[in-house]
């Protein structure tokens, strides 16, 4: 049985566990053999081939920082990377295939970044060993897979390669100036006036990069990425920042370049637009932090539909205990919605900005969502209402519990800001927002998802009737999306409370809410705020402002964009059924 031992260290703290605990209960050890070791960082080292896999020490651990499991049979090469020894491991690539793009699906800290950084050159594999290792041992490592074509043009400088990474708010730090000065200097292509009006950035061109927000910031990415003459082209997380309109357009742009020849390979999370822009797709399975494996490409649809079934039949590789279903909606007996605030109509000017509300009634024991565009209000209503700004148009009678769009970490501890959901909601909470690890960490110390998990978790455990979310999907993966959404829904369930949720990822929305808000507006000038509609007018009117439709998948019921101009969205249009509930 191979197995493979991670330790992670900036969990391992051989103080809290009373001075290196798993090294004196390993039983290898008491038999006078070094299986698990101070290393010369002062952290441990588990012998691999001496480990008898028994759990003693990862289930003794007091901050999780071991984990050891048995690796899949299929497993018969050694990992195209590791990050040292004991460390995270990668098995398979990826394949960038010329016309066509190529999703990779999976969760955060499986390895979709490191993939993506091997195949794009920024990290050079190691296969395993503590060196990186030589373009003949890759090219012999990949020998008789698509792969080996891949890094034999690599090797021999026929492939050209461009990569857009994931933190694009890094972009002014390491550039300081105007975006058209950056997009000049990358355009090998001469296409900076097309590029920049595909992707609505002809405005921003004079504007300085440290002034752009994040959804800017990521286009203006997108286009230097776009505008390199490469081959190959890799797209870390496209949509992070962007609204729904803006990444249906980028998923656009970005086919485009595979139309014209080029590999594209992409990381995403959203999923209606993974399938929107992706011909084929990588499900990647395996354990958070500990080691992720690339599966043989699938088709689109399939490839989507694989990973929310947790199975992947050909590699017989079970990776979740139970497949992800979208229910079909039956119609709403509204004579059971029992109201519980409203709002009434009100117009206010923020600065140059200037936001219209119509009446709204939110009910007991149900769920808003809120969809549109950036820039156009959302987060100032949401604000409105919990009184974050000052007006008289706050709601009033309930209590109201907010998590903000941006979080702002502080150097307290995970456990003291989750004390009440800690006390209250364990099982609701912090077992299924997988909070737990992180309750001795300071919030400043923890990454974009789990900061984001935290607060979602402390704004639902206040005592509170009405929860108002901004955002809650920013920086999670697929599952702990549909996760969050079921968390939400059920305490409004469990409660009988209410919530109101803004969010940019449609499928997202779809999971969770029962009703829509929906924003129209010119961004950056005015908003107008219309609803609660029921899921079916609510969407059609949102879709109809982004001249798309939706049908469901036959599998497993989730929401799909159709095609444009096919005869399902043509057929849809003439019917007025932009979205089925």
């Amino acid at each position: 049985m191979k197995r493979i031992a991670v330790v992670k260290k900036n969990k391992c703290n051989p103080i809290a566990c009373g001075n290196y605990l798993c090294i004196r209960l390993c039983p290898v050890n008491r038999m006078e053999e070094d299986c698990i070791v101070r290393s010369p960082d002062g952290k441990v080292y588990i012998d691999e081939n001496l480990c008898t896999g028994c759990g003693i020490c990862v289930n003794r651990c007091p901050t999780e920082a071991i984990s050891i499991l048995n690796l899949p049979e299929a497993l018969d090469k050694p990992p195209v990377h590791r990050y040292g020894k004991n460390g995270f491991a990668l098995y398979n690539i990826p394949i960038p295939i010329p016309g066509k793009v190529v999703g990779i699906i999976g969760r955060n800290g499986i390895g979709k970044s490191t993939a993506l950084k091997v195949l794009a050159g920024i990290t050079k594999p190691n296969l395993g060993g503590e060196q990186e290792a030589s373009w003949q041992d890759i090219i012999a490592h990949f020998k008789g897979n698509e792969a080996q074509a891949f890094f034999e043009s690599l090797r021999d400088g026929k492939a050209s390669l461009s990569y857009k990474p994931q933190a694009v708010d890094e972009l002014p730090k390491q550039y300081n100036g105007k975006v058209r000065d950056l997009l000049e200097k990358v355009d090998e292509q001469h296409q900076l006036d097309r590029v920049a009006k595909e992707l609505e950035l002809d405005l921003l061109l004079d504007h300085n990069l440290e002034t752009l927000s994040g959804g800017e910031l990521q286009r203006v990415a997108i286009a230097a990425a776009s505008l390199k003459k490469a081959t190959v082209y890799f797209f870390d997380e496209p949509t992070s920042y962007l609204d729904s309109s803006q990444r249906l357009k980028v998923s656009v742009f970005i086919k485009t370049l595979a139309e014209n020849g080029a590999s594209v390979v992409v990381v995403e999370h959203d999923l209606i637009v993974l399938d929107a822009m992706t011909d084929l797709v990588h499900v990647m399975y395996g354990h958070e932090g500990t080691y992720g494996v690339v599966s043989q490409p699938k088709a689109a649809k399939a490839g989507i539909n694989t990973y929310l079934s947790g199975y992947l039949k050909e590699e017989n590789i079970r990776f979740r205990d139970r497949p992800i279903q979208f229910l079909e909606r039956p119609p709403q007996d509204k004579r059971r919605w029992i109201p519980m605030t409203n709002w009434d109509a009100f117009d206010m000017t923020l600065g140059s900005f200037h936001l219209k509300a119509l009446p709204g009634t939110i009910m007991r024991a149900q769920t808003v969502g809120v969809l549109g565009k950036n820039g156009i209000g959302k987060t100032t209503f949401v604000k409105t209402l919990a009184g974050v700004i000052p007006s008289k148009y706050a709601i009033s009678g309930v209590k109201v519990a907010y998590k903000a769009q941006y979080l702002q970490p502080s150097e307290e501890l995970v456990i003291s800001a989750l004390h009440q959901a800690i006390a209250k909601y364990e099982i609701q909470l912090i077992r299924p927002l997988d909070l737990k690890s992180l309750l001795m960490r300071k919030l400043s110390e923890l990454s974009g998802g789990e900061l984001q998990r935290v607060a979602i978790a402390h704004c639902l455990s206040q005592d509170a009737d009405l929860y108002l979310l901004d955002e809650p999907s920013a920086y999670l993966d697929v599952e702990q999306r549909l996760i969050v959404s079921k968390v939400i829904k059920d305490m409004v369930s469990f409660t009988g409370r209410a919530a109101l949720v803004v969010d940019h990822d449609v499928l997202f929305l779809d999971y969770l809410s029962d009703q829509l808000l929906v924003f129209s507006g010119e961004p950056a000038k005015s908003g107008l705020v219309e609803g609660p509609f029921s899921m079916e007018e609510g969407m059609n009117k949102f879709l109809s402002d982004l001249d798309i439709t939706f049908r469901r998948d036959e599998d497993n019921h989730r929401p799909r964009a159709n095609k444009p101009d096919s005869q399902m969205d043509k057929d849809q249009k003439r019917s007025g059924k932009r979205y089925y509930a």
